[in-house]
């Protein structure tokens, strides 16, 4: 059933952060490391209630019935068992991602579908993020932000990577939803989509009617041009290439606001907490390089930070889990978080375990089938990190009370000679 929890996930508070930006180190002196404490501030600052619960859950057990939350996975093994039963889990049912998103979504979209319809959708849409397309699409509405990141930071200029990873993301949304790809946008677009995701909370099973409303007039907003692209066809945009694998105009509607829900902040939480970690850990010299292994880091980081930390499912038929009888309607909380700390502190050198092997992106049917473009968007902001030369963190500042943890501000500056 997987190791014992991390002792750092029950313990009490760690020291106090230093502020401002750290020198570089080395794994073999961080047995209570930066990137350790800044990644418990980030924690805490976006959930502090929330996430020591979560701690103390992991001390009582791998399966853990909370009042008013669910019942909690904090093991790996357990988890991946329950995200891929479809027979006695479901994303339909009481607690579940349906209780969330359809009221904005609409019943048809990959979030909150399962059985026959669900495996319909997927398979039509198993072509869409190619290699090919992934790779065109970075290389096409990133260039511009990203070739900026890089010669500020190779002129010496200071750069907020955390607002890089917003204008990136914004970039991402238009694109998707087939607005012009206008730089003026970008931060607008990005501030549209996280609109969306600021009233959920762990305990709270739905929306309140008015975060409902306001989500769908938001996402009726960035999904308008969608439709226009939709009805255009062509192979140009995303819309419409969704008419071409033959989704009708609400079922590519609903994907394009499924995409925009499920990639967006995940993305701008993980990009600059794999650099703060890179920095604090004495990574970014080694990746740039060459000396380290940039595809067991960033899985390692993702590893670590965890960008879904929870992930919810609905019980339909009695069953147990790890010895924890669950009725029908029962919600179960699988807590990717403490399922991935449970393995120890960030090591890249360490292959993980197959039970691990990335949860956070899912497992079974419903695993991520956006997975290969945010592995390639992650990557592009890298590189253009690297190819500005020896750079530092000069500042930061944690997140406050945001669904997904991150940065609020990571300000990066290149590294003066010795």
């Amino acid at each position: 059933m997987g190791p014992a929890p991390d002792p750092g996930l029950v313990r009490g508070p760690p020291l106090p952060p230093r502020g401002g930006g750290h020198p570089l180190t080395t794994l073999a002196t961080l047995p209570d490391a930066d990137w350790q404490r800044w990644e418990h501030r980030v924690q805490t600052s976006a959930h502090p209630v929330a996430y020591r619960l979560l701690r103390s859950i992991a001390a009582r057990g791998p399966v853990v019935r909370v009042p008013r939350v669910g019942v909690v996975v904090s093991d790996a093994a357990l988890a991946r068992d329950v995200l891929c039963d479809t027979t006695h889990f479901t994303k339909t049912g009481p607690g579940s991602p349906s209780d969330l998103w359809t009221p904005v979504l609409g019943p048809a979209v990959l979030l909150n579908m399962e059985g026959a319809d669900h495996t319909a959708l997927r398979r039509r849409l198993s072509g869409l993020f190619t290699p090919g397309y992934v790779t065109g699409l970075c290389e096409r509405v990133l260039a511009q932000p990203l070739a900026g990141l890089t010669r500020r930071l190779a002129a010496g200029e200071e750069a907020d990577l955390v607002a890089v990873a917003k204008s990136c993301a914004g970039a991402a949304i238009c694109e998707i939803t087939g607005m012009p790809a206008d730089p003026e946008r970008f931060a607008a677009a990005h501030a549209d989509a996280s609109e969306v995701t600021k009233a959920v909370r762990l305990w709270r099973h739905s929306l309140p009617p008015r975060q409902i409303l306001h989500a769908r007039e938001v996402l009726g907003r960035l999904t308008a041009s969608a439709v226009d692209a939709y009805r255009r066809g062509g192979d140009e945009t995303l819309p419409g290439r969704l008419r071409g694998l033959g989704l009708t105009e609400e079922e590519a509607r609903g994907a394009v606001g499924a995409f925009l829900l499920t990639g967006t902040e995940t993305l701008v939480s993980f990009i600059p907490r794999l650099i703060a970690i890179c920095h604090d850990t004495g990574l970014l010299d080694r990746l740039r390089d060459g000396t380290a292994d940039t595809a067991a880091v960033i899985e390692e980081a993702l590893r670590v930070t965890v960008p879904s930390p929870v992930m919810l499912r609905s019980v339909a038929r009695a069953t147990e889990v790890g010895g924890v009888p669950v009725a029908p309607g029962d919600r179960v909380v699988v807590a990717t978080l403490l399922c991935a700390a449970a393995y120890g502190g960030f090591d890249p050198g360490r292959p993980h375990p197959p039970e691990l092997r990335r949860l956070w992106f899912g497992a079974g049917p419903h695993f991520c089938i956006g997975m290969p473009l945010a592995m390639a968007q992650i990557r592009a902001v890298l590189d253009a990190v690297l190819a500005a030369g020896p750079v530092v963190v000069a500042g930061r500042r944690t997140a406050r009370r945001v669904l997904i943890p991150g940065y609020a501000r990571l300000t990066l500056t290149r590294r003066s000679a010795p």
